[in-house]
């Protein structure tokens, strides 16, 4: 463990360490960069963090971040609004988007079924998901959820609950990796599997 001279420094360096993939000895590198940075940037930078909690919005369509109630790809008329793919985080679109490849909108799961980590259908919008298909003309469901067990698990239980509402539903091709997340395929990979994306119905229930 760091012994630190100061109960402040170290109250900071505890805060920043709680931070993914952050140590304490990078936490303690960051906090001390801070100690020498002009009191003007720091305060732009608490600000900016603040602002995070304070003025994001989930947009009310599709659970993306925003500034405003409803996300600009949602507000987008260039948009085909009837094409819905799903995926697990907000992480997953920002990779899609850099493909370029796709012209639909999107629903934000918030995660994938997982009860070994305590993740059920009520902590994800699924419900949210089955309402708007109900409730909107939905041509195409796309499941982008990743290659994992939980995935499928996820991918399955939507299948079964939207197949009798909603005319094609597909998957992304398998050039992703089994237990690959999308935020870490390369764009061209990632851009191929959404053009050659397969019927959800006649590939995957062929493994039952």
């Amino acid at each position: 463990m760091l012994s630190l001279y100061s109960k402040h420094l170290e109250n900071a360096v505890n805060e920043i360490a709680k931070l993914p993939g952050i140590g304490r000895r990078t936490a303690l590198r960051l906090a001390l960069h801070l100690l020498k940075t002009e009191t003007e940037d720091v305060s732009r930078l608490t600000d900016r963090i603040n602002k995070l909690k304070t003025d994001i919005y989930f947009c009310k369509k599709c659970y993306n971040i925003s500034d405003y109630e409803v996300c600009d790809i949602c507000n987008n008329p260039k948009r085909d609004a009837t094409q819905i793919c799903v995926v697990q985080d907000i992480r997953d679109i920002i990779a899609i988007e850099n493909t370029h490849q796709y012209a639909g909108v999107y629903h934000v799961l918030g995660g994938v079924i997982s009860p070994m980590d305590g993740v059920g259908i009520q902590q994800l919008t699924l419900q949210e998901l089955f309402d708007r298909v109900a409730q909107e003309p939905v041509s195409e469901l796309i499941l982008a959820l990743p290659s994992t067990v939980e995935g499928d698990t996820t991918n399955f239980f939507i299948f079964k609950n939207v197949k009798d509402k909603v005319p094609k539903i597909t998957a992304i091709a398998r050039g992703i990796g089994v237990g690959e997340e999308l935020e870490y395929a390369d764009e061209v990979t990632l851009g191929r599997s959404l053009r050659s994306r397969t019927d959800f119905d006649t590939t995957y229930q062929k493994k039952d």
